[in-house]
């Protein structure tokens, strides 16, 4: 056909006369009689990546598309895996969903294909926030785990995240192996898709008190909670898995006060009420807001679909609601938990805080006023699931997160936690309005302490094939003519992840990052800000993370100061669009 390559043409008829479903071939016929040239080139100009979290894409046929046949390839791989490196064992791993649409399909269809492997396959019986895969995985003695879902991505997603035994995302080696095997499987017809319902066992509440019952461990002031039970939380879980457990939690902490956004109680993977599932965007918290102000909330929650990242609200000194970023909530999260644990002298030596490297250094500043070390990974929850794994039988993780909206508190679980998180940040607002406080006034108080430190990411999308060669081509740019100065400040240092170096400007004086390869570039100006660029793993995007702080005398100053930081971010964001 006359715009398309032969690659892309070869794919095409693969489908049309392999064995893939009817309805699959028509939709392609469709595109092919109206002559759809940039929805075919997209759909087969590659096969979908089973990068190092796993797949995730536009549900649809096609090769560069989340089906039951590229679901049941990565499947396919992933247990080759699992029976190479367990030769001789027992194998079982657990699979979970959420909301999205076509999830009985993609769930059943892994299940049937590990269970023809002659793996035993625990399979939820209903939808489960990602979390509590993590700890199904664990408290089962799982070989490994997958979570359907595609995160906080639009309605036309879906995804597939892949788990090792210690119920985290894998990681190197592990995932480096299981994309090969996955890499290995170049036909449909290579895989096992007729299941053994003998080897599937479902799984349901029984995990759900199991889990429920280890988050009700982590609490730390139940007395607190006892005084402030009627604490008025506002609670959506925008359609999606957050519905299944984040209220039964809260009641269970003791709050009494739970008031849920019943147009986005049902469960719908058309996500009919937001244009985007993401606690991040505030279109997406609009209705909590609404009904935090009619209501006069404490507090406002909403998870994504998945129920690993929560949003969070709350009335400011002014009577507004506003929502906190990822990085204010991360850092009143660890502040809470290092302070009260302090308070009650529970901290000890052996403690220890995981961040990620694009995540507010302000975490740092707390960790170290409390003498907690506090770690820096790289993109991911997976790399601070691994470290908590390394580190289990020596040391203890308290308390950590990343600034897109994940956070874990203790050790349940390897993976981002919206469950115990949202749980905490109810005690934690508690913590604080049982002093007096709001939990603007917390964060005020938390600024003039360590320091103003504001954070602004933004992005650029560039999809499909020429996007993705646009933002490697910007990322070549950034590291070969990389910017002199952002913001009015002189960049005096590069940290290059790629190649796993760090260089002083003035000086040329290099050093090593002891962290694993990746692309990221990061430059730190003379006053500490710091803008981090990286490629988005799972979305088609080019990011900018960028920070900066100052000194915050007073309560009185902290509008004057904001402003200040403002223009600062605005010029820096400036700077890194003109080049």
């Amino acid at each position: 056909m006359e715009g398309l390559d032969q690659s892309v043409q070869d794919r095409i008829d693969l489908w049309l006369n392999g064995n893939y479903d009817h309805e699959s071939k028509m939709a392609i016929q469709s595109l092919i009689d109206s002559k759809d040239i940039e929805a075919l080139n997209d759909a087969f100009y590659k096969d979908l990546e089973f990068g190092t979290g796993g797949l995730r894409g536009i549900m649809g046929p096609g090769t560069n598309r989340v089906n039951q046949y590229t679901l049941g390839m990565a499947t396919q791989g992933f247990a080759n895996y699992l029976k190479s490196k367990y030769q001789g064992e027992e194998i079982s791993v657990c699979i979970a969903h959420d909301s999205r649409n076509n999830h009985t399909l993609f769930a059943n269809t892994c299940a049937n294909v590990f269970s023809s492997n002659g793996i035993t396959v625990y399979f939820f019986e209903g939808l489960r926030p990602t979390p509590e895969l993590s700890f199904a995985v664990r408290q089962l003695k799982c070989k490994g785990g997958v979570m359907l879902t595609a995160s906080h991505n639009p309605r036309e997603y879906n995804g597939y995240k892949a788990y090792g035994e210690d119920g985290g995302q894998l990681v190197a080696p592990a995932d480096k192996e299981v994309i090969h095997e996955v890499r290995l499987v170049k036909s449909i017809d290579e895989v096992n898709f007729d299941g053994d319902e003998s080897k599937i066992i479902r799984i349901g509440k029984e995990l759900d008190e199991q889990y429920l019952a280890e988050l009700d461990k982590l609490s730390i002031n139940p007395d607190i909670i006892k005084k402030q039970h009627d604490l008025k939380i506002v609670f959506s879980a925008i359609h999606g898995a957050g519905g299944v457990l984040v209220p039964t939690i809260l009641k269970r902490y003791g709050f009494s006060n739970i008031i849920e956004v019943e147009a986005q109680a049902s469960y719908d993977g058309d996500f009919p009420t937001v244009i985007y599932p993401n606690p991040e965007e505030e279109e997406a918290m609009s209705m909590a807001l609404k009904l935090a102000e009619e209501s006069q909330a404490d507090l406002v929650m909403a998870t994504d679909p998945d129920a690993d990242r929560v949003g969070i609200g709350a009335k400011n000194n002014e009577g507004q609601y506003k929502l906190l970023n990822g990085n204010q909530t991360g850092c009143l999260l660890i502040n809470y938990v290092l302070r009260a644990k302090h308070e009650r002298n529970e901290l000890k030596p052996h403690h220890f805080v995981v961040k990620t490297i694009v995540s507010s250094y302000l975490m740092d500043k707390i960790a170290a006023s409390k003498g907690v070390d506090c770690y820096n990974t790289l993109t991911g929850f997976k790399h601070i699931g691994a470290l908590m794994t390394k580190w289990e039988k020596d040391r203890v993780f308290l308390v950590g997160g990343e600034e897109s909206y994940g956070y874990l508190v203790g050790d349940v679980v390897r993976d981002k936690d919206a469950v115990i998180s949202a749980a905490l940040i109810a005690e934690m607002t508690a913590y604080y309005k049982d002093k007096g406080w709001s939990l603007f006034d917390a964060l005020i108080e938390m600024y003039k302490e360590y320091g103003f430190y504001k954070e602004k990411l933004v992005y650029l999308v560039k999809k499909g094939k020429s996007g993705a060669e646009e933002i490697k081509s910007m990322m070549e740019q950034f590291r070969t003519n990389p910017p002199r100065d952002l913001g009015g400040a002189e960049i005096v240092e590069i940290r290059d992840y790629l190649k796993k170096e760090g260089r002083h400007i003035k000086t040329g004086e290099t050093y090593s990052i002891d962290l694993p390869v990746s692309n990221v570039l990061q430059f730190v100006t003379e006053d500490q800000s710091i803008v981090s660029v990286r490629p988005s793993g799972t979305e088609p995007k080019i990011k900018f993370y960028c920070s900066v702080n100052e000194n915050l005398a007073s309560k009185e100053d902290y509008a004057s100061t904001e402003s200040k930081l403002d223009c600062k971010l605005e010029s820096m964001i400036n700077d890194l669009m003109n080049r």
